[in-house]
């Protein structure tokens, strides 16, 4: 169904895009994702000081890393990044993912989990920003209450997990093996204000309201694309110019998806920049989101 002016949510097709970064050393981040993540180089380009560089697999971006000189570190008690999510098709192709990322010291591995709906490992990149790793059950195995998704956070043994699914053949093909964000999850000072924002102003539905300290939100019936939490950052005001989360990319269908957005924020009072493919808007922390047309070249993503 094509979205109109006049609905309330998102596309049901609505995804998410190549996550920004802004790091402090492009080298080190850059071997980083391509050996621990098996993200090759796409495409660089130099605007002024920065350098912005495109990874993902094959053709498919999936972060931008855009080298800030002189921004300070990323502070976890700020808004801003929790992790991103990079999704994967089946078991085989995530453990060979984390295999990878676990044999690479310059981050670290911060756990593994459970959630119903998924089962996700998450490491931290050597600059601070937090990663996760994931595979979706299937949809008709999700479970509901009172109309409301559920979710958890089960122990999920990460080395059994990898004697179980680790696959030869995958492990020598997985930059070969598809890839994706899949959610992006962030630090909010509120959880109110949050919900203000990423569901009744850009049109996402909740999915888990009931998650301590935390609020779940997708398009479609989706388990989450956008996560917000206050474990680290309750009472966060906008964030100051830092390292860390740069953009927040969100694809929707059609034109006619961006002009609903469009009425949504104009009745809002919000200010946001549109060229025609393009909505870019700050969330109430200072965090840029954008929410495109799909198709973007990766000159159109490094461009943004």
């Amino acid at each position: 169904m094509t979205a109109t002016p006049t609905d309330r949510t998102l596309n049901a097709q609505t995804a998410m895009d190549a996550v920004t970064l802004r790091v402090g050393d492009l080298e080190t981040m850059s071997s980083y994702y391509t050996n621990a993540l098996a993200l090759d180089p796409i495409e660089e380009r130099s605007r002024g000081t920065e350098v912005h560089r495109v990874l993902g697999r094959g053709t498919t971006p999936m972060v931008r890393l855009v080298l800030t000189p002189g921004l300070p570190a990323v502070d976890p008690r700020q808004a801003g990044l929790f992790h991103t999510a990079f999704l994967f098709d089946d078991a085989p192709a995530l453990a060979a993912t984390v295999l990878r990322a676990a044999q690479d010291n310059r981050g670290h591995f911060a756990g593994s989990s459970d959630h119903l709906v998924s089962e996700a490992f998450y490491f931290t990149d050597p600059e601070g920003n937090g990663i996760e790793l994931y595979v979706d059950r299937a949809r008709d195995e999700w479970q509901y209450v009172n109309g409301e998704l559920q979710m958890s956070t089960l122990h999920l043994d990460p080395n059994a997990y990898l004697q179980q699914h680790l696959r030869e053949d995958v492990i020598e093909s997985v930059a070969k093996q598809a890839g994706t964000v899949g959610h992006v999850h962030l630090q909010v000072g509120d959880i109110a204000t949050a919900r203000e924002f990423y569901v009744d102003a850009l049109g996402f539905e909740t999915t888990v309201a009931t998650y301590p300290g935390a609020l779940f939100a997708s398009a479609g019936g989706y388990h989450h694309h956008v996560a917000m939490n206050t474990w680290n950052s309750s009472g966060a005001g906008p964030r100051g110019s830092q390292l860390g989360l740069g953009d927040v990319a969100i694809t929707v269908p059609d034109r006619e998806d961006l002009d609903a957005l469009v009425t949504r924020l104009k009745a809002r009072g919000l200010q946001f920049a549109d060229d025609g493919r393009a909505v870019t808007i700050a969330d109430p922390w200072n965090t840029q989101v954008t929410i495109a047309l799909p198709g973007a070249d990766v000159d159109e993503v490094l461009g943004r």
